[in-house]
């Protein structure tokens, strides 16, 4: 052992101090020679070593132990000193300075399951943060339906413990939260839109991970291996799906609300085209400067129809700000269209003072500009232009010659338009001027016989107006994420430390 000293106090003076180590428990780095190649040290280094037959292992701490391993492999403690009176612990301290470079010690990442795990005690403040007290300025600035996929994760980890009492206690705080925040909230626009959005998302998810082979066509290995495992909750999935009708029920009538001031004073009264205005029936141009005033709108009528398509803009944007599935932004401006061609239509009807050819192409005129927002929203090819095919067919009426010769012509043209509509219209109908003749009767009869074939076996086609309350069955086409779920991170934003990712 004596050897073994004097070797070791050699190695410490012939290589200075030991400012670094490596991962591989040795030391393989000398600084007294900057010019000497790395490969050279860490050889000239092992060489030493080897003569001595030690091994410096990495430190964990300024007063950690080392081992010193001897050629014939017996162990020796730096604790039990040198028989020299030299410590080589005490060597080793009195070497190492403020300089030296340690280890890093790295943390393994983990493989998360896509759960979070919380206490029963703390489900009624999920609740109330993801829920209750979420506003949409905040909920925007989030992954669309974030709440949806957090909740989801929560139900994940109640199957995954299997305890049924958890996620049925879970799931009905979910619905009840979802109802008491709509009524509560039931005049804002973002907040319906809001929760419609995100309560398809959980209506989705609880398809998507249900393991129902239906629903995984697009999912990948992991999204299947996270399907549910012990609970079937398909019932669960219709009462959402209800909620969800009623949420968008609720959307509808907000938007409708919105844009009813606006579509008389935008479709029927505003006059784009120059020097048309004019060209009134001449027994209406008095009154339109003073009875005809009562049934305005209080919006300016030149104003109107940038205030319809700005309204429109919002709507569309608000919904694909909070990630409503594109199908639905569809049925959304589908039943819209529908409320704005029946409310233009059912007035064009009742007022004579709209019945005439100008004002047929005014009307025309403005309905492009809806047919133009379409196509620059993108939606065009979706079939929502098509619910404004009455009024756009009036409006095409108005202008069209009506000889006898154009009976069948016209027949074809309004096919979108009751009998009781076009007669209507037909009667209506006053000459611009002296040299237009009015509608002849026999004309009008005409009409009426030729649509009767058409009319026959269909009572729809005796009603007068259009009604404003029909509604288009929803829908909600299944849509499956691509977001993987254990790569979510809760927002610093939420207060939902109880949460724990796993």
């Amino acid at each position: 052992m004596q050897d073994y000293a004097l070797s070791l106090s050699q190695w410490l003076r012939d290589n200075g101090n030991i400012n670094n180590y490596n991962r591989s428990n040795s030391v393989i780095i000398n600084n007294n020679n900057p010019t000497a190649s790395t490969s050279d040290t860490t050889q000239n280094i092992n060489n030493r070593r080897r003569k001595a037959g030690i091994i410096f292992p990495i430190r964990t701490s300024t007063s950690s132990f080392f081992s010193v391993i001897t050629g014939s492999g017996s162990k020796r403690s730096s604790a039990q000193g040198s028989p020299h009176g030299t410590d080589p612990t005490d060597l080793l301290d009195v070497a190492n300075n403020e300089t030296d470079v340690m280890p890093v010690i790295r943390k393994k990442e983990r493989d998360y399951m896509g759960m979070f795990e919380y206490d029963r005690s703390d489900e009624m403040q999920i609740i109330r943060v993801l829920i209750y007290e979420l506003k949409p300025r905040v909920a925007v600035t989030f992954l669309p339906g974030l709440p949806a996929y957090i909740l989801f994760m929560c139900i994940r980890h109640t199957d995954h413990i299997n305890d049924d009492e958890k996620v049925r206690s879970l799931l009905n705080n979910i619905v009840n939260g979802v109802k008491r925040v709509i009524k509560k909230r039931h005049e804002d626009l973002d907040s319906t839109v809001l929760w419609l959005s995100n309560t398809l998302r959980l209506l989705h998810n609880l398809k998507q991970y249900s393991g129902d082979k239906a629903f995984q066509a697009e999912n990948t290995v992991k999204q299947n291996e996270q399907s549910l495992k012990n609970f079937d909750l398909s019932e669960y999935r219709q009462v959402l799906s209800d909620i969800a009708v009623w949420i968008y029920n609720g959307v509808i009538k907000l938007m409708e609300e919105k844009v009813q001031p606006l579509i008389v004073p935008s479709i029927l009264e505003h006059e784009a085209i120059a020097g048309l205005s004019g060209n009134k029936p001449g027994g209406m141009r008095g009154r339109a400067g003073s009875v005809a005033r009562e049934l305005e709108s209080p919006v300016e009528p030149q104003k109107a129809l940038d205030l319809l398509l700005k309204e429109m803009t919002q709507f569309y944007r608000t919904l694909a700000m909070f990630g409503t599935d594109p199908e639905l932004i569809t049925q959304v401006f589908r039943q819209i269209f529908y409320f704005i061609c029946a409310g233009s239509l059912n007035n064009l009807l009742l007022r004579k003072d709209m019945c005439h050819w100008s004002k047929g192409m005014q009307i025309r005129y403005n309905l492009s500009h809806l047919e133009q927002w379409t196509r620059d929203m993108r939606l065009h090819e979706s079939g929502v232009t098509e619910t404004l095919a009455p009024i756009i067919q009036a409006a095409q009426l108005l202008q069209a010659r009506k000889t006898d010769d154009d009976v069948h012509s016209i027949c074809d043209m309004c096919d979108k338009l009751s009998v009781s509509q076009i007669i209507k219209i037909l009667n209506l109908y006053t000459p611009a001027d002296d040299f237009e003749e009015r509608v002849p009767i026999s004309f009008i009869h005409k009409i009426q016989t030729k649509l009767q074939e058409r009319a026959e076996g269909e009572q729809a086609q005796a009603t007068l107006l259009m009604n404003t309350k029909f509604a288009f069955p929803v829908r909600f086409p299944f849509n499956p994420s691509s977001i993987h779920l254990e790569d979510i991170e809760l927002p610093d934003s939420l207060s939902l430390s109880m949460l724990k990712k796993v």
